[in-house]
């Protein structure tokens, strides 16, 4: 691990302010993805902003309906919360799916949806990777290995997928995330376009401006439905998703549809919503139009419609309910 300055801002204005003016900063709270990455010499910060004393650590109703949830709440925490297993159960089945609860423990809201993907090229510093090394090529695509990574939404410079569970969740939701910039200004992103889709710059994962920082994520006022998260993956703990699945299906089918682990963002697509009712030939024909598989993860466009089916199934067998559904 390089040196690295350490500060503690007394207010998240001036934590963003203090990463403007200190090129190579970054913001740290849990954690648990910078630290590996700095151990690795993947991340190489010059000057690191604890954050943990910013008080964005609560969870409160919001002016809308909705529940507004600090940048620092743990997951285990969000995870608990009586009011997400209640009205956003989808979120807590899809926090309990992911890590470890250890990694749970300390995880933030924010830095879930800032990690970094686990591709193995991006991990491994001897092999090209256009995401860490921009222009080095991508060893995936020049004859790798490609199991684990994206059928939809890559680019001829990469094919990493996003790895988080929570992200899914709440693009199932249609959450926003709030951030404050260098110069004080709040901002509001929706967070179909917080994650940007890799094309020749796949080393630039969100659209936050150079010092901005998320100090809350807000959901809507609650819309019901049977919320599940199915996660399948090559081991049943502590594993990335081949494919993930969130749903809220309503009593006459109506619903929404987000998938994981087939592109570099959480996959949504409004097409697929609108033939849930169809079942999950329609929906998952929807998602994945304009797919371009590799001969390692081609099996994923199947994986994804039997997962759909296997949501649709079990939210026809299963009454709309706080917490009642699948984190497997």
């Amino acid at each position: 691990m390089k040196p690295f300055t350490l500060e503690r801002p007394q207010s998240p204005q001036a934590a963003a302010a203090a990463a403007a003016q200190r090129p190579g900063a970054r913001f740290i709270a849990g954690g648990t993805n910078l630290l590996d990455l700095m151990k690795l010499q993947i991340e190489t910060p010059t000057h690191l902003i604890d954050v943990n004393g910013l008080g964005l650590d609560r969870i409160e109703p919001a002016t809308d309906g909705g529940l507004r949830i600090g940048a620092l709440v743990r997951n285990t925490d969000l995870a608990a919360d009586a009011r997400v297993r209640r009205d956003y159960g989808v979120l807590s089945r899809a926090l309990l799916a992911g890590a470890s609860g250890q990694l749970r423990n300390r995880a933030t809201t924010a830095g879930n949806l800032l990690q970094r993907t686990r591709c193995p090229y991006f991990y491994d510093t001897d092999q090209p990777c256009n995401k860490r090394r921009p222009g080095s090529g991508c060893g995936a695509l020049s004859g790798g290995m490609a199991r684990q990574l994206a059928v939809i939404g890559g680019s001829e410079a990469c094919i990493a997928t996003h790895p988080s569970d929570m992200a899914v969740a709440m693009r199932a939701l249609d959450a926003t995330v709030e951030t404050v910039r260098p110069d004080g200004q709040a901002r509001r992103i929706p967070i179909a376009d917080f994650h940007r889709l890799p094309a020749d710059t796949p080393q630039v994962e969100t659209v936050l401006q150079p010092g901005e920082l998320i100090t809350a994520v807000t959901l809507p006022r609650p819309i019901g439905g049977t919320q599940l998260y199915h996660k399948v993956r090559d081991r049943s703990s502590y594993a990335f998703a081949l494919v993930s699945v969130a749903a809220i299906v309503q009593r006459d089918g109506a619903g929404r549809v987000a998938v994981g682990g087939i592109a570099p963002k959480p996959w949504r697509v409004d097409d697929a919503d609108q033939r849930l009712r169809q079942g999950a030939s329609a929906a998952a024909q929807a998602l994945l139009a304009g797919a371009r598989p590799t001969p390692d993860n081609a099996f994923k466009l199947d994986l994804v419609e039997r997962t759909v089916a296997a949501v649709l199934a079990q939210a026809r067998a299963t009454p709309p309910a706080g917490t009642t559904g699948s984190a497997s």
